[in-house]
């Protein structure tokens, strides 16, 4: 990865951590990658590599799905507690699996209901 698509990789997490008040030790859950490695993400001094950034990248793409149809303050907790229909597994436990599809299409079903 080249510097500029680390550089635009780091601002994309950041941004996306802000818009669904994620902290480092939801992105490490999430991305499999160290808390302290986490940080540095957030702050913008690093970027994730490898699968760290692939799964970093699926994360950020379910945030703002998420943030259409549930408040933003609610989507920390929704991504950690156990789902029924994640056969009660915790979406970053999935997403650092590798299943980033089946968190996805879960959100597809909420994304057909109504914003509350």
């Amino acid at each position: 990865m080249t510097a500029v698509a680390h550089a635009s990789l780091a601002a994309e997490i950041v941004r996306v951590a802000k818009l669904g008040n994620l902290t480092a030790a939801h992105l490490a859950e999430a991305t499999g990658g160290d808390p302290s490695s986490a940080r540095r993400w957030l702050r913008g001094t690093r970027a994730p590599a490898g699968v760290h950034a692939i799964r970093a990248l699926e994360l950020t793409s379910l945030v703002e799905r998420l943030a259409q149809v549930m408040q933003a303050a609610y989507i920390p907790i929704w991504l950690v507690k156990p789902i029924e229909r994640l056969d009660d597994r915790r979406p970053v436990d999935v997403i650092r699996a590798g299943d980033y599809r089946t968190v996805s299409r879960l959100v597809a079903s909420l994304e057909g209901m109504p914003v509350s």
